[in-house]
């Protein structure tokens, strides 16, 4: 039996595209109500399930401009977490070492569980990570994989190897196995041995450092750098941007488990989701007879198998089967099953067509609750200075080719297709240093959807003292 306590390190990233319309950038997927509104959040819900003996106050590593949303839906539950803000998203890895490398300067052997913030699960989880704490605490990296259900194609996959001696249903892991094809999928699951990647996993926090100082030291050192040199605010501890930067982008299995022989895998025969799209949601909601999953005013007539979310205003399916059906005051999606998967590339088309739909709610409160969008395109050496207002801030959108920004700290490169924000009353300064033109998207988080009314402010230099 172990004598430490668990820390729940719960990792709130990423938007969840194939959620859209109820996920968008500044309000992404775990923070959104999981059974529609009144109903608590991804977030908060992993955070509850945690809440219990053997846990430690939960970590939450997170974006910097996450932190009110994120404090607010924690006092809604009364619950409390200590945070690290990024500066930037780097994914998983680096966001799980900055954890261990916090945690490790008062306890480096802390027991450090890993936790998605936007899955849902249901069943006895936290029996089976108490059951694997000596293991953790031995020096054993522990993987969390999910009995599976049925063969699906777009998880990935843990076989297991030889058990571990001294620890009852323990295994080394013999193999990862990445979205397998549907006969490859049928078969894994039909021998028993093979399981659901759910991204959970234990360790102590001087394993996982040593294995980065081992297999990835670039990295250990660029997330020591940006720890060392972070911001001490309020909320907690804001990575530099700079050194945070330089940090390898992927995630902790492809930067770590893979190539570590301290991992194992222990099998946990519990319903899980990562809902990574809305037929998640249909399967794993409160079905009425007709199969259909329903919130919010909902009329169905000879409807089947469906997933209805009706938002301000009733809605009604009629003769339908297999649909899915969401509504928000400013969008609405309608889909199916067969292609829900596509919800991603419809968010694509939307951010090429600098849709503010794609990054805010328009119904939310004043202070985010409409965006004004403005495209502006930068020729090589010009400069555009965004200052935001104290409301709201900016979201900057590299629309086209690739410049340099400097948002708080020195000038980092930024390409096509990344996002960045400006928060409320702070500036960031966008420089074409390229041969070919820089497009930039501005929204304004305080400003109307027409464009008036924002509180952000634009200065444009050219020539050689424009240079970021």
């Amino acid at each position: 039996m172990t004598h430490k306590n668990i820390v729940p390190v719960i990792l709130s990233g990423g938007m969840g595209t194939r959620l859209w319309p109820l996920s968008r950038v500044r309000q992404p997927k775990q923070f959104q109500p999981i059974n529609g509104d009144g109903s608590r959040s991804f977030l908060q819900e992993t955070v509850l399930r945690h809440r219990a003996e053997g846990f430690s106050t939960p970590l939450i590593v997170a974006s910097a401009s996450e932190r009110e949303i994120l404090f607010d839906q924690l006092a809604d539950i009364g619950s409390r977490a200590d945070f690290i803000g990024e500066p930037v998203g780097r994914n998983t890895g680096p966001a799980v070492l900055a954890a261990a490398l916090t945690l490790a300067r008062s306890d480096p052997g802390a027991l450090v569980l890993v936790l998605p913030s936007d899955h849902i699960i249901d069943g006895d989880l936290n029996g089976v990570v108490r059951e694997m704490a000596p293991a953790a605490e031995e020096g054993h990296i522990v993987l969390f994989g999910i009995v599976p259900r049925h063969p699906e194609t777009g998880f990935g996959y843990i076989s297991a190897g030889a058990p571990v001696e001294g620890h009852e249903a323990l295994h080394e892991v013999h193999s990862f196995i990445e979205k397998p094809e549907l006969d490859e999928a049928t078969r894994l699951v039909e021998e028993g041995q093979t399981f659901w990647a759910s991204g959970i996993s234990m360790m102590r926090a001087d394993v996982l450092i040593e294995e980065f100082a081992r297999l990835e030291p670039d990295t250990l050192a660029a997330v020591e750098t940006a720890l060392d040199q972070c911001e001490e605010t309020d909320w907690g501890p804001l990575l530099a941007e700079g050194p945070f930067s330089d940090a390898r982008d992927e995630p902790t299995e492809r930067l770590i488990f893979e190539h570590s022989s301290r991992v194992t895998v222990r099998p946990a025969d519990v319903e899980w989701s990562d809902v990574g799209a809305w037929p998640a949601i249909h399967s794993m909601g409160e079905k009425t007879g007709d199969g259909n999953v329903e919130s919010g005013t909902v009329v169905t007539l000879d409807t089947h198998d469906s997933l209805i979310r009706a938002g301000e205003k009733l809605v009604a399916v009629v003769g339908m089967e297999g649909v899915i059906v969401v509504d928000t005051p400013d969008a609405l999606l309608v889909t199916n099953h067969e292609n829900a998967q596509m919800v991603k590339e419809a968010v694509s088309e939307l951010k090429r067509n600098h849709r503010a739909e794609v990054f805010t709610h328009a119904s939310l409160p004043p202070r985010v609750a409409s965006a004004a969008v403005r495209e502006e395109t930068l020729a090589k050496g010009e400069s555009m200075i965004v200052s935001a207002g104290s409301e709201g801030g900016v979201v900057l959108t590299i629309a086209g080719g690739e410049g340099q920004v400097t948002n708080g700290t020195g000038p980092r490169r930024h390409g096509t297709g990344e996002h960045l924000a400006v928060d409320p009353e702070h500036s960031a300064r966008v420089h074409n240093t390229s041969d070919k033109p820089l497009t930039v998207v501005a929204v304004d988080l305080a400003g109307d959807l027409d464009g008036r009314g924002g509180g952000a402010t634009y200065e444009f230099q050219k020539g050689p003292h424009a240079v970021a």
